[in-house]
């Protein structure tokens, strides 16, 4: 009897340790991160791509580079017309002189000639003739300052309009330089050295893994007892009975109901519809994305 008695108890036991085991979490889910895919900016041979599945990668960081031979010349075919333009620059500068001098020369004459149209011993034809050369002459220095500036003024728009493709080669040129654009890890490398790439290909893809996000579900009698910035437990297989523990902070809560997900079980398997949240762990590297989790509210 006392054998009979014995299996029973433990059959008992293990069940009401199952269904405990069953209660033991409000949702479960599993974690994810925030996935960059980096792609080229330029066409070309990847000549260097020091990077490797699994490295940690500082934002800002440069990883390697494309082949801008072509781009580097034309940068330099771009300087040599820049400086040809530049050198074609109209110095009239000696001619304005020369005409400002005999404008002096001129007006000295006119003083004199007045004084002698004064005494009588010059005419007044005489005076207007001088008075006509001062014109012509000062007409000459104006023309001249004009044309200059027509001239300056065109040269310079040439040499805007090089200078704007010039800044087109440089960005460019600064393209060809493969740069990680957010801290985090490698997960996945798509490209090797040799291989030829163009604008938009995918590089490789790259997280954060330093803080994971787990995405579960919860029923809508669990709804209105959880709220943003509420502190969670969340449990994560350590062994076959051990969980370990990991504190997590609610991020997000949809405010739309949704069909259970088939993958996702909840605390009331009978419910239809349950809210995503989203609960932010902090990782000591051993949570992996895709990692099965459980959340005690």
């Amino acid at each position: 009897m006392k054998k009979i008695i014995t299996p029973i108890l433990s059959l008992s036991v293990l069940l009401l340790a199952c269904n405990n085991n069953g209660n033991e979490y409000d949702a479960s889910g599993t974690f994810e991160a925030v996935e960059t895919i980096i792609s080229a900016e330029a066409s070309g041979k990847i000549l260097q791509f020091n990077i490797n599945e699994g490295d940690e990668l500082k934002q800002g960081a440069q990883v390697g580079y494309i082949d801008s031979t072509q781009l580097y010349l034309q940068r330099l075919q771009l300087l040599q017309n820049k400086k040809a333009i530049l050198s074609g620059s109209p110095d009239v500068n000696p001619q304005i002189q020369v005409l400002e001098r005999e404008l002096e020369t001129t007006q000295a004459d006119k003083k004199r000639i007045e004084n002698l149209v004064k005494g009588e011993v010059a005419s007044q034809k005489q005076l207007d003739d001088i008075n006509s050369k001062i014109t012509v002459i000062q007409s000459k220095i104006t023309a001249l300052r004009s044309e200059f500036g027509t001239r300056t003024s065109s040269i310079h728009e040439q040499s805007n309009t090089v200078q704007v493709q010039l800044a087109q080669i440089n960005d460019q040129l600064r393209k060809c330089t493969i740069t990680n654009q957010v801290n985090g890890t490698v997960l996945t490398k798509y490209a090797e050295v040799n291989e030829m790439t163009a604008v938009g290909r995918p590089l490789y893809k790259i997280a954060d893994l330093s803080t994971l996000t787990l995405r579960a579900y919860i029923t809508g009698d669990q709804f209105s007892a959880l709220k943003l910035n509420q502190k969670v437990k969340v449990l994560v297989d350590k062994s076959e009975n051990e969980y370990k523990e990991y504190e997590g902070v609610v991020e997000w809560i949809s405010n739309k109901a949704e069909f259970t997900p088939k993958t996702i079980q909840t605390k009331d398997e009978r419910a239809n519809l349950v809210y995503a949240i989203k609960i932010r762990v902090k990782n000591d590297g051993l949570l992996k994305i895709g990692m099965y989790a459980e959340v005690k509210l």
